[in-house]
């Protein structure tokens, strides 16, 4: 696989969320605001990039029969000061956030391309896949969150008061920033997702 190819397979081919249907409760958890998506989204990458650098710099020295905690402490590291900048410098951004920044540790991508990809090539390419996922789930978050927010309130909160004002009035509904409207999104975006796969493979 080449390095373009490394880079651009999870913004779509292998997107974490669409295809993989990895990371969903985080994407269901925190799209009720753009703010919130936007906020996760640098935080996960933060982690993903460095994770994937790190384990593949030291994946010849890891023995395999402590591999997987070796990942999990290295995550684990990373969230901390992830959230230490974040409690520190967006305060407001993390009291929303709350305990799904903590969750970044388990979050099934991070340790899934450390398993599957970081331990097994290089930094260049590890970073190139972190790049691309990175990018493809947070998009995701993004999407979802605009469809939420913007029929839910008629704005879209892009970050502290930086706030877009489209609409007001009775069309826009409370469901929409209520859990069940993100599966509902959710759930769309991934049928258009495989469909859209489908007909390409039709037409190779």
């Amino acid at each position: 696989m080449t390095k373009k190819q490394n880079l651009l397979k999870g913004m779509w081919a292998e997107n974490p969320v669409l295809v993989s249907l990895l990371g969903l409760c985080s994407v269901l958890a925190v799209t009720n605001k753009v703010e919130n998506a936007i906020g996760l989204g640098l935080g996960f990458t933060f982690v993903l990039i460095l994770s994937n650098v790190i384990i593949s710099l030291i994946r010849k020295i890891v023995p395999d029969e402590i591999r997987i905690p070796v990942y999990i402490v290295v995550v684990a590291t990373l969230v901390t000061l992830v959230e230490m900048l974040m409690e520190a410098f967006v305060p407001a951004l993390y009291s929303s956030l709350g305990i799904w920044i903590s969750l970044i540790v388990v979050n099934c991508i991070i340790l899934g391309r450390a398993e599957a990809f970081a331990s097994k090539n290089n930094v260049v390419d590890s970073l190139l896949d972190a790049v691309g996922m990175s990018v493809g789930y947070t998009g995701v978050l993004i999407v979802i969150s605009l469809i939420r927010e913007f029929l839910g309130t008629g704005t879209i909160t892009i970050w502290g008061e930086l706030q877009l004002k489209i609409a007001e009035g009775k069309f826009f509904t409370d469901f929409f920033v209520n859990p069940p409207s993100a599966f509902i999104i959710l759930g769309l975006l991934i049928g258009t997702a495989t469909l859209i796969n489908s007909k390409r493979k039709e037409v190779k």
